[in-house]
């Protein structure tokens, strides 16, 4: 049976990826896709999240804004990663895409979807997590009706952001600590397993060899992405994080993942949005979080390439 999934993102060039991913293959039901700001501001992860639906033909799965700042402090955006638009390169134009968004709010939508599907669904949030808190602090009965939660964000090693944290989390401490003591099975995927998955050029020439719109789009996506990479970081090539969470589901086998506990930083003052990942038990706490640490790349790279084959369609169409 495909695993139901509710989507909650913040388009962003690697997000984009993820529904494309989600929407594709058989082994997800995609239900639902929310954004929240984080890439960029809400009005545009929520507009980027239905030009990818438009782009890609994903019709029938509804598409809702969330919440448009984190639980407390400032919201931060991405803007030198993701660009002005959060999808910077691929040139959507101004056409406002036919993909409609839901008149329901990211929470209320989720509400529904869980109330509504026969069985459990799992939360894959690959963006800060704060409609994840919010929906699990306003709805604790619908804790029963959440299977699993698989979020990208964190790292057990280094940030991105700061030396100690990652974006996600960091544009989000609060909401992060809510998910990962709330009791739910939650298995974190971050930066140091999803850097293992870098676009190189022989994997944007196998997208570009596709031959259709979607492929062109999807090779100008990557261009772009691997430019800002290369400029802010100095990568050699873009990592994919955020489709790593959808590939998972699909096979399980992709990503290697250790039992851990996993404490985020509120307070420090260099380390505030860190994520604290007692990999050797020190703290004697309970491991109750999976953490991916190794991942089988080749297959990780067959499963992208075959969704964009799925979605564009025949060469030239």
């Amino acid at each position: 049976m495909p695993v139901p999934v509710i989507l909650d993102c913040d388009p962003g060039h690697d997000d984009a990826f993820a529904i494309m991913l989600a929407a594709a293959h058989p082994g997800i039901d995609l239900l639902a896709v929310t954004t929240v700001a984080g890439n960029q501001t809400l009005e545009k992860t929520t507009l980027n999240a239905r030009r990818v639906c438009a782009a890609a033909g994903i019709r029938g799965v509804p598409v809702a804004a969330g919440r448009d700042r984190p639980l407390r402090g400032p919201r931060r955006t991405a803007a030198d990663i993701h660009g002005d638009s959060g999808l910077d390169g691929p040139g959507f134009g101004a056409d406002e895409p036919d993909v409609p968004q839901d008149p329901r709010d990211a929470l209320t939508l989720a509400r529904d979807v869980l109330l509504a599907h026969p069985v459990p669904v799992t939360l894959v949030p690959t963006g800060p997590l704060t409609n994840i808190a919010a929906l699990l602090l306003a709805h604790p009965e619908l804790a029963g009706r959440i299977e699993r939660i698989v979020l990208m964000g964190g790292s057990t090693e280094r940030g991105n952001t700061t030396p100690a944290a990652e974006f996600n989390i960091l544009c989000d401490p609060e909401a992060a600590d809510v998910v990962f003591r709330s009791g739910l099975p939650v298995t974190m995927l971050g930066l140091n397993v999803t850097h293992q998955v870098r676009a190189t050029p022989d994997v944007v020439a196998r997208i570009a060899a596709l031959g259709t719109p979607l492929g062109a789009l999807c090779v100008d996506l990557l261009t772009y992405f691997a430019s800002t990479y290369r400029e802010v970081f100095g990568f050699d090539a873009p990592p994919l994080h955020d489709p790593l969470t959808v590939a998972h589901l699909i096979d399980p086998s992709l990503v290697g993942l250790v039992r851990a506990a996993v404490a985020v930083e509120l307070d420090g003052t260099h380390t505030r949005g860190a994520t604290v990942v007692d990999l050797h038990g020190v703290t004697g706490l309970p491991a109750d979080v999976e953490v991916g640490v190794d991942v089988d790349t080749g297959r990780f790279w067959d499963l992208i390439v075959e969704a964009v084959r799925t979605l564009g369609g025949p060469p030239g169409t």
